[in-house]
């Protein structure tokens, strides 16, 4: 156990800040005040060595134990590897544009791989898989001939060996799981399958149940059968099992995990590692995932953990092989950039781009470039003719390239886009009435109220036209009926977000992107080779379709790099999101065998930190050898020398920062004036402004104090092969400085205000429209004729004179420059004919140094097992609130917290032992408990009553003193954020539900959709269940009848429909 006080320390020191964003009234108040002499600074840098060194070999006692435990556990053996290429002859038959992707005659033979590799404990007697001989009387027989990758991958559950299979969707690797769970109920034995989300376990319960029949489904709001040989449940659900010591788990054989990639999810994924890890070593394995590129390391740990052998398979096999095109914004067609051989279409990608440039505008000078009066929406293009998605949708519809599914990243484009298609017929009458059916079918168990729904009157006339939209925002009875018709291929066109990639099997025949790019929620971006594979992987359906479709609207420039890398690029790997939570400590504490530092230990996140440590070393070894090779005679004077030029540098950023700073620069900035621009370490020499814009970027609310952006319009000359295109913050990229004047291509570049390095005297009279290559090259030639006059020294504006920056600050700042100027000028070196021989070779040895200093910080941070200090201030919080005692013993209020993971367990059992819920009423206490389960985004602040707001403020009082309580233990908790994350937007939504109001009466108090609201009731009724657990655990009796009787006010009507598929 940890001693409460002892602490790491491997973090000791203080960073200073950089000298980065100069405010008005606070121009410079950093400056350092003395030059340290140079050889005082390498003295600190090598003491700063020392330090490190010592850490990395003094370490604290716990962590040498942790350490010490972990190399224990056995390492795998990778054995039986061996690779299957497979092709096959696919008909040459016509694309999308009416005419065959190859030329005629040639032959289309796709090939493909199968791979197997396993991971074996040490002295595991394994027999290599081909030598398997497969049982007489198999469990499960199939009507077709299984792909390879299913025959290896069943071989090894034949065996009793757990298996990852790693393919594309649709390849098949549903039959593995089929096959591990008829082998369990032939042999008398418990299974477990798992899935990421509820609406996949009841679809794989439907499934399920038609083929096998014993099959039970636990959900948390659903329990079917609970004592089925095979049960299908949600990946949470195996987890509270595992913790509760369920007796099921004692019996059960084998555990599919469907899915499994999810475990990189950032706030879910750290469920699948758990249960892992919890699971007996008895009990065998069939994980599902998507195409993975660290399969095997994940298999590794399988192995380590649990001490069995587990095999991957991995094929990158595609039943429908796919064609990509590109269609660009207000273009005149699509463009075949990837065909069904994967090859990439370099003359069709850059006709693309320039159909794009056409359309849109190449200079930002020209008349259709995008500025602010230049918004264009996806949807429409430059003629003011039907808008893009329309004309793509009626071309995919004429040439019969139907099922489509339209992926967006928002709600309300889906919305937008299904609106635009509204007036189109896709289905004939017998198949309107099939949807008239299925409808009425689907709304008969709902009261008559709900019926007449807004959202529900809408879509059904969209319906019966053969188009559908299929988001969270849709209550979920819609987007099951939406699921049904689609399957019934009733429904012609689907606008979808990202979640219907995931899991459920509804592949179409076409996918069309209507954007490549995604806000995250940190910043717009490409979309990923992995997210692109899952989408695009819905193209395509196996046996009916002979070419699967993707297409991809683009309405920026990308680079050919970067389409290459999203449609042909890897997929992404599955990198541990393993964290501590408070439940997961409390609950590690009750159970006997296991401790929070046991799954720190086990866990993927160590596994791969470990993984690390012998690559940091090596490259540590191989610098310092490179470093130590460096010899310089005289290696004293060139430091003194190298360290007064950095000095200067330092200040000059300084100066330049504050020079560039929109107060003092912007003044300057009219057309004609002469700068130097630098540009990702790229010297574009002197060029001429043409126009400044602040620009209108998307801030949090960190960001509030910050420096406005502004983009420069300048002209530059860049080499022959440029190409003007745009990163996700709108930096352009494709662009190079030209060499020598024969390959002179002056272009209008739009450049961060940051990137100026010097600001000139000179003014020139530029031509108005500078769309031509002739006027641009003419305007440049006036730029050289000033650089000749001036003899390459063109005159600078004055900081001070002309640019009237006055602060005394600065002032000293400038006058540093100067002094160490002159101390450079005095230095011996300075007349040396060898200085610039060694002063580049002390700055590479320099480089090399800060490499070898980086390496150390990150092989501190590898051995340190950062997870570990953070569980020790965690553990020092629990004890302070009285959750547990100081020797780790875990109290009533621990016990209480236990039952609580649907919602803060500190504060909602904090909330529980001060009394708040005794005083509320049973609506209050629900309406007060929403706010631990609503996390959306919402513009309008909350308008509460008093009998609403008094508890939400007890609320948030007891929230910061957790807060307060965190940041003393070292948490490091921002407790506004804290208190923030608690929601009450929905307060008074969920009081007046509770309170007997209607459901439409409901949407209407909110912006929420629809669908998230019922989301959030279902949410809630699990947070509630679990808070009668924890009043129930401690014997109040008189709570734990309140929060029953909340979960019968809010049990009704639409939000608790039954599902279609149960």
């Amino acid at each position: 156990m940890f001693d409460e006080e002892s602490l790491f320390n491997v973090f000791s020191g203080e960073t200073t800040d950089n000298f980065d964003d100069v405010k008005d009234d606070e121009i410079l108040d950093d400056v350092e005040e003395e030059i340290q002499p140079a050889t005082k600074r390498r003295n600190e840098d090598d003491t700063l060595n020392d330090q490190d060194g010592k850490k990395l070999k003094v370490e604290n006692k716990e962590l040498q134990k942790f350490r010490e435990d972990v190399a224990q556990q056995p390492t795998p053996i990778v054995a039986d590897t061996f690779e299957q290429e497979t092709s096959r002859q696919v008909a040459n038959i016509a694309g999308l544009q009416g005419q065959p992707t190859v030329a005629e005659g040639e032959q289309i033979v796709l090939s493909h791989q199968v791979r197997h590799q396993v991971a074996v404990p040490p002295n595991y007697p394994y027999v290599p898989i081909s030598q398997h001989v497969p049982p007489v009387d198999p469990a499960r027989t199939y009507p077709f001939t299984l792909d390879p990758f299913q025959r290896v991958a069943v071989s090894s559950i034949e065996r009793n060996e757990s298996v990852l299979v790693s393919a594309h969707t649709s390849a098949g690797k549903t039959v593995v799981a089929e096959y591990a769970i008829a082998q369990c109920l032939k042999n008398k034995q418990r299974v477990i399958y798992t899935s990421p989300i509820k609406a996949l376990s009841n679809q794989k319960y439907r499934e399920f149940t038609e083929e096998f029949g014993d099959v039970g489904l636990m959900t948390g709001d659903v329990t079917i059968n609970p004592h089925a040989s095979c049960l299908v449940m949600t990946t949470e659900i195996l987890r509270s099992m595992l913790y509760r010591g369920s007796e099921i788990i004692r019996e059960v054989a084998w555990v599919v995990y469907d899915e499994i990639h999810y475990m990189r999810d950032s706030e879910r994924g750290v469920v699948w590692e758990e249960s892992i890890i919890l699971l007996p070593d008895a009990v065998r394995y069939v994980f599902l995932s998507a195409t993975i590129p660290n399969a095997m390391e994940f298999a590794e740990w399988i192995c380590k953990i649990h001490q069995q052998p587990c095999h991957i398979v991995y094929t990158d096999f595609r039943p429908t092989p796919l064609q990509h095109y590109l269609f660009p914004a207000g273009g005149d067609g699509i463009h075949l950039v990837v065909d069904e051989k994967s090859r990439f279409r370099e003359d069709n990608f850059q006709r693309a781009i320039a159909a794009l440039s056409d359309a849109r505008g190449d200079d930002p000078s020209g008349p259709n470039s995008r500025g602010k009066k230049g918004k264009t929406y996806k949807g429409g293009n430059s003629n003011d003719g039907p808008p893009d998605i329309y004309r793509i949708i009626k071309m995919i519809m004429m040439k019969n390239y139907h099922p489509v599914i339209v992926f967006s990243f928002s709600k309300r484009e889906c919305e937008a886009n299904a609106l635009v298609m509204s007036k189109l017929d896709f289905n004939d009458d017998s198949e309107r009435d099939m949807v008239n059916q299925v409808f009425t079918n689907a709304i008969s168990g709902l009261n008559e109220d709900d019926r007449q729904l807004p959202q529900i009157q809408q879509l059904l006339p969209l319906l019966r036209r053969g188009i559908g939209v299929h988001h969270g925002g849709l209550l979920p009875i819609m987007k099951e009926t939406i699921e049904v018709l689609f399957q019934e291929g009733l429904l012609k066109v689907l606008f979808a977000t990202e979640t219907f990639s995931i899991g459920l099997n509804m592949p179409a025949k076409t996918v069309v992107f209507t954007s490549v790019r995604k806000y995250d929620g940190k910043s717009t971006r490409w979309v990923t080779s992995g997210e692109y594979i899952q989408m695009s992987g819905r193209a395509g359906r196996r046996g009916l379709d002979e070419r699967g479709v993707v297409i991809m609207m683009i309405d920026e420039k990308m680079e050919p790099a970067v389409a290459k890398g999203m449609v042909k690029g890897e997929s992404d790997r599955m990198n541990s999101a393993f964290h501590l939570s408070y439940n997961m400590i409390l609950n590690l504490l009750r159970v006997e065998g296991v401790s929070p530092e046991y799954m720190l230990e086990k866990c993927f996140y160590t596994f791969q930190n470990d993984a690390n440590i012998p690559q940091f070393e090596n490259q540590m070894k191989q610098l310092v050898a490179e470093k130590d090779s460096i010899q310089i005679e005289g290696e004293e004077e060139i430091s003194t020398y190298y360290e007064l030029r950095k000095q200067i540098d330092t200040y000059t950023q300084d100066v330049r920062d504050v020079m560039l700073h929109p107060t003092y620069s912007l003044p300057f900035m009219q057309p004609g004036r002469l700068v130097r621009v630098e540009y990702e370490k790229m010297d574009f020499g002197w060029g001429a402004v043409l126009n400044c814009q602040k620009l209108n970027s998307r801030k949090r609310a960190s960001d509030q104090d910050s420096e406005p952006n502004y983009v420069v319009d300048i002209l530059l000359n860049c080499s022959k092969d440029s190409s003007l295109t745009k990163d996700a913050a709108g930096q352009p990229t494709g662009i190079k400085p030209a060499t020598n004047d024969d390959e002179r291509n002056p272009l209008v570049i739009p450049v961060s205000l940051r990137t100026i390095q010097s600001i000139s005297h000179i003014r020139l009279v530029l031509p108005k429209d500078l769309r031509s290559s002739d006027t641009r090259k003419a305007a440049y030639k006036s730029i050289m004729e000033v650089k000749k006059r001036f003899h390459g020294n063109i005159p600078l504006l004055d900081p001070i004179n002309n640019m009237g920056i006055k602060d005394p600050s600065f002032q000293k700042l400038v006058n540093k420059i100067l002094n160490l100027e002159k101390r450079v000028m005095d230095h011996p070196l300075t007349k040396s004919p060898d200085l610039p021989v060694l002063y580049e070779t002390y700055t590479k040895k320099m480089e090399i140094t800060e490499k070898i200093k980086d390496l150390k910080r990150k092989l501190v941070e590898a051995q340190s097992i950062v997870q570990l200090e953070e569980l020790k201030n965690r553990k020092r919080v629990l004890r302070r609130l009285g959750f547990t005692t100081s020797s780790d013993v875990v109290e009533m209020k621990g016990r209480v917290a236990c039952e609580i993971s649907s919602g803060d367990e500190l504060l909602l059992t904090e909330m529980i032992f001060q009394g708040v819920f005794n005083d509320l009423t049973v609506d209050q206490s629900v309406a007060v408990l929403s706010c631990f389960v609503f996390d959306e985004k919402v513009d309008a602040k909350a308008k509460l009553q008093e009998e609403l707001s008094a508890p939400l403020r007890l609320m948030q009082e007891t929230a910061r003193r957790i807060a307060k309580v965190a940041n003393e233990c070292k948490m490091n908790l921002d407790e506004e954020e804290y208190v923030g994350k608690f929601k009450p937007e929905l307060m008074d939504v969920v009081f007046a539900w509770c309170q007997g109001a209607k459901f439409s009466q409901i949407c209407k108090m909110t912006t929420v959709y629809e669908g998230s609201l019922i989301r959030v009731f279902r949410r809630l009724e699990e947070l509630l269940r679990q808070m009668c657990a924890a009043a129930k655990s401690i014997g109040n009796s008189e709570l734990e009848n309140k929060f029953s009787e909340g979960i019968n006010r809010i049990h009704r009507d639409i939000i608790f429909a039954a599902s279609l598929y149960l």
